[in-house]
């Protein structure tokens, strides 16, 4: 039996309830518990399965990629964008280098037993946020909503990936549902679409006129509808 513990300040409170939903599936016949005491937040986890650890890897790529990368570049953006344009347009700069960022995440971490991730994030990863910084820099001021729709066309030009929409849920590959928007605040089908770097989108059966027109408006010719 392998036991890892992952802690979170309480402010990040959120991130740490991600991982635990993410990652008590992982831990298969193990367990799992979440704790709060002292201004901390604590997860254990313990399963008999040795691919726990990769698993544990990729959630906290992910919370630090999506969810601190999205409070670090929220904070810093200097573009005059409504409050839904500048949250999708941090969301398209996040999934941009998603794949690159996560790599060398999960290659800081190494093998681990406890990992306190906001101590990880503060002290280990001082390179990721400079790049980060270059990344913000390169935006402009005069950043429009022309210039986000743009963007998002060449993302989704650039990419093979598809995905798929029922209601306001986000699948991808095998059907699996896509969550990463909550680490931005709130789940959101917009934002979800934008953090996969989708290519193709598959709405299976009718959507949300607002999501309707999102898709025409952001995903026109790579949006399918049924």
């Amino acid at each position: 039996m392998e036991e890892i513990i992952l802690t979170e300040s309480e402010e990040h409170g959120a991130f740490a309830a991600y991982l635990y939903g993410a990652l008590l599936p992982a831990a298969g016949r193990g367990r799992g518990e979440l704790a709060f005491g002292g201004g901390r937040v604590a997860l254990r986890l313990s399963s008999e399965d040795g691919a726990l650890f990769e698993c544990v890897k990729e959630k906290i790529a992910e919370v630090v990629c999506v969810g601190y990368k999205y409070r670090y570049m929220q904070k810093r953006l200097a573009v005059c964008l409504p409050r839904r344009e500048r949250r999708l347009l941090t969301a398209a700069l996040i999934a941009a280098d998603y794949a690159g960022d996560a790599a060398y995440v999960r290659g800081k971490l190494r093998i681990l037993r406890e990992c306190a991730v906001d101590g990880f994030y503060e002290f280990r990863l001082r390179a990721l946020r400079e790049k980060w910084d270059r990344i913000i820099r390169y935006v402009p001021a005069g950043f429009a909503a022309d210039d986000l729709k743009k963007f998002c066309a060449f993302l989704s030009g650039e990419s093979r990936n598809a995905i798929y929409v029922k209601g306001n849920a986000v699948y991808g590959e095998n059907f699996t549902r896509l969550k990463r928007s909550r680490l931005t605040g709130a789940e959101d089908a917009e934002t979800e679409i934008v953090l996969s770097d989708a290519g193709f989108i598959y709405c299976l059966g009718a959507v949300e006129e607002s999501l309707g027109d999102f898709l025409q408006n952001y995903y026109a010719e790579r949006a399918i509808f049924s």
